[in-house]
């Protein structure tokens, strides 16, 4: 039985399985609906009178739905970080889970994951990695890059890669490990979680609770799909604090979008998998897992269009810290000191005087995973193309390139905007430990660098600028 995704009250959504010779496949969809604000307690009901008022367990739901309550963390924890929401589903979480054997999905690793050959020990950048020839799923299609941390402390971090050409039509996934940051870079994707569905494009990014059941399918027209991943073991992604910036500007809470409640009523055989302390483990169930009819709480997944961050910057001289680019942070028990900052660099005019614009070189104590989504990016006008990554762990040198130290030392310091670009990165307290496949990808740029030779002394003993 296959009956419509409904969303937004007595809206149904065009969302059926269609048979096929082939199996199940996915029909066109209408643009997914939202609510708007980061940190709310929402509510949204996919059929009119589905949510109970007043109370969270009636003795008797509408529909003949079952209350279920989803945690995000202790019941004690205090109010400004408690998180639960209450589903109301067609059948209960306790019919998703059954007999589980082991799966193994041997290219997403998990830390502590260690592989003694010190890679990790230097600048590394890859290029693109190839886009699957064989029908490819999501869950085949995640790369592990680095770890850091200890899962089982909940501590730490992973990045990933994913490329994917085939849809999660009768498969179902959730993370028991952390939350997962999803960063498009080719190809729109859709998101369809147990709370509604999110549809993303590059330049878009969501966020999957820890523990919420979901799966990925390819956006409509798309052939395959490429993408990052952060997988966050530690404490929930949460907005900085703005300190002197004060009420406005960076990512503002009402462009983070939630989705109404959607639901998939499926009853044929499905595949639910399950990432529990590092291993993969699936069994088999007989419905569609996404099967929320209404919900209300905080505990939600959400998306983020980073084209509506609003940076600030120097308006005289001087190059500030980067951290004025952090859309999410993942915050430690040492203010200050994030287990995972998500920063994005998007388009922005330049216009400090009598400074170097680009970023300078540095060494920090946090370790950074770059990305990059569309354009170029301003210290690396070369070699580092969409797609691509570079790793710079704690306390190793880095910056500019030869071409964007000369480009940014001898340019006219007029208003200069800087725009079709949008690089971001993962950066965390951890070092960052390379998996083997990062070690030995094809992609790994092994003269990367040679960007910094040229950089010669300039050094002769007379005062005054050069």
């Amino acid at each position: 039985m296959n009956k419509p995704v409904t969303g937004a009250a007595a809206i149904a959504r065009s969302v059926t399985e269609q048979m096929t010779g082939q199996g199940y496949v996915q029909a066109p969809v209408a643009p997914a609906l939202y609510m708007p604000g980061f940190g709310n307690d929402f509510e949204t009901e996919a059929l009119p009178g589905a949510l109970p008022q007043g109370q969270n367990s009636p003795q008797k739901c509408a529909y003949g739905l079952y209350a279920e309550q989803l945690s995000g963390s202790p019941f004690t924890a205090p109010r400004g970080t408690n998180e639960r929401s209450w589903l109301y589903r067609i059948r209960p979480g306790v019919r998703h889970n059954g007999r589980f054997s082991a799966e193994d999905l041997p290219r997403w690793k998990t830390a502590p994951h260690v592989v003694p050959h010190g890679l990790a020990l230097g600048q590394l950048r890859w290029s693109p990695v190839p886009l699957p020839q064989t029908p490819t799923g999501f869950l085949h299609g995640v790369h592990t890059m680095t770890t850091a941390g200890d899962v089982m402390t909940q501590t730490g971090m992973a990045t990933h890669i994913y490329a994917f050409n085939a849809d999660m039509v009768d498969d179902y996934v959730f993370n028991a490990d952390g939350e997962l940051m999803l960063v498009p870079e080719r190809g729109a994707i859709r998101v369809f979680t147990e709370m509604g569905i999110l549809d993303l494009e590059p330049s878009e990014i969501c966020i999957i609770p820890r523990g919420m059941m979901f799966k990925v399918l390819r956006g409509e027209g798309v052939d395959a799909a490429r993408g990052y991943v952060c997988e966050n073991y530690g404490a929930k992604f949460t907005l900085p604090h703005r300190g002197p910036i004060g009420a406005n500007c960076l990512a503002n809470p009402r462009d983070f979008k939630t989705p109404v409640a959607a639901f998939e009523d499926k009853e044929q055989p499905c595949r639910l998998h399950v990432k529990w302390c590092g291993a993969f483990h699936v069994t088999e169930i007989g419905q569609s897992p996404l099967d929320v009819v209404a919900w209300h709480g905080n505990y939600v997944p959400y998306k983020y269009d980073l084209r509506t961050f609003s940076p600030v910057g120097a308006i005289a001289f001087d190059h500030p810290d980067p951290s004025i680019f952090t859309v999410l942070t993942a915050p430690t028990e040492e203010q200050g000191t994030a287990n995972v900052d998500f920063v994005i660099f998007p388009p922005r005019w330049m216009v400090a005087e009598h400074t170097f614009r680009p970023p300078w070189y540095h060494r920090n104590i946090m370790s950074e995973f770059m990305g990059l989504i569309c354009g170029r990016y301003d210290a690396k006008e070369e070699g580092f193309v969409p797609g691509g990554m570079s790793l710079h762990n704690m306390m190793l040198p880095h910056g500019p390139d030869l071409m964007a130290f000369d480009k940014g030392s001898n340019a006219p310091l007029d208003p200069v905007r800087l725009d079709n670009t949008m690089a971001f990165m993962f950066e965390t307290r951890f070092p960052q430990q390379l998996t083997e496949f990062a070690a030995t990808l094809e992609t790994l740029q092994d003269d990367y660098l040679d960007c910094w030779e040229g950089l010669e002394r300039k050094f002769d003993g007379t005062p005054g600028v050069k």
